[in-house]
């Protein structure tokens, strides 16, 4: 633990890292709450999904990914990865000596909101059979039926690049109709790749069932633990923006619109 919270400087970059495209979801939720802030994002996506691996190699993911932030001077750390954070949130909080921010499945809104008691959840095989998911869906499940999907095969589709294929449409049919057909009236999207299917969910779903991602929460948490730390960028100017992928430089840039410029790193 070589940095402190006191001696952080207030204009360097949040960092932010996902199991690959994904958690771009994420920080653009964040960039649109905190325009001034700097930050640099990092999608592993040559190790994804991290929801297929062990709890011991997503912690040793998570530890590449971080000591790669740490070491380009970030303020901050955003996991922006449901799978990760579930698995590797508490070690990372112990190890290093920066605030991080977790994105977990919104179960709570979506319990709270149900009226017919039934609230599907999509996520990674790595979500769903982690301790914390399994604490937070215990203490909001009472009265009400949560129907879990594993969705097996999304990530691995969107970071070839083929989010609007036929063979994804036909994945997202499969998935979602049997809760559909159960009753469910909130879906929850427990992965950060899963915001941008949103479209396509739209065209399956009845115009009853509302989606749920934590994409505004994180933001506003991130805000928050800025403010608390004294840490919050107050430039007027719009913060640099860095994205790195060991995967295709090309899939990320396609969504983000050419927007930004993406390098190429090995990590």
């Amino acid at each position: 633990m070589q940095n402190t919270i006191q001696n952080i400087d207030k204009f360097a970059p949040i960092g932010v890292f996902d199991s690959g495209i994904g958690g771009t979801s994420i920080w653009n939720e964040i960039n649109q709450l905190l325009p001034a802030e700097n930050s640099i994002y990092l999608a592993d996506s040559k190790y994804a999904p991290y929801g297929i691996r062990s709890q011991e190699e997503i912690i040793r993911l998570c530890e590449k990914n971080t000591n790669l932030l740490v070491e380009k001077g970030c303020k901050m750390i955003v996991v922006a990865c449901n799978t990760a954070t579930t698995n590797a949130i508490q070690y990372l909080r112990k190890k290093y000596d920066v605030p991080f921010i977790g994105i977990e499945p919104a179960i709570k809104p979506a319990s709270l909101k149900t009226t017919s008691k039934i609230v599907g959840i999509l996520a990674t095989k790595g979500t769903l059979s982690s301790s914390l998911f399994q604490e937070t869906t215990n203490l909001y499940k009472e009265g009400i039926e949560i129907l879990e999907q594993d969705g097996t095969g999304i990530v691995e589709l969107m970071e070839q690049g083929k989010l609007d294929s036929e063979e994804m449409k036909h994945l997202l049919h499969h998935y979602i109709t049997p809760m559909v057909q159960k009753g469910m009236d909130h879906l929850v999207l427990g992965c950060s790749h899963y915001p941008y299917l949103i479209p396509n969910l739209r065209k399956i779903l009845p115009a009853t069932v509302k989606i749920i991602d934590s994409g505004f929460a994180v933001a506003k948490q991130t805000k928050a633990i800025l403010q608390q730390e004294n840490l919050l960028n107050d430039s007027r100017t719009s913060g640099k923006q860095d994205f790195y992928t060991n995967g295709s430089v090309d899939v990320l840039k396609q969504l983000l619109k050419n927007r930004f410029n993406v390098s190429a790193l090995e990590f």
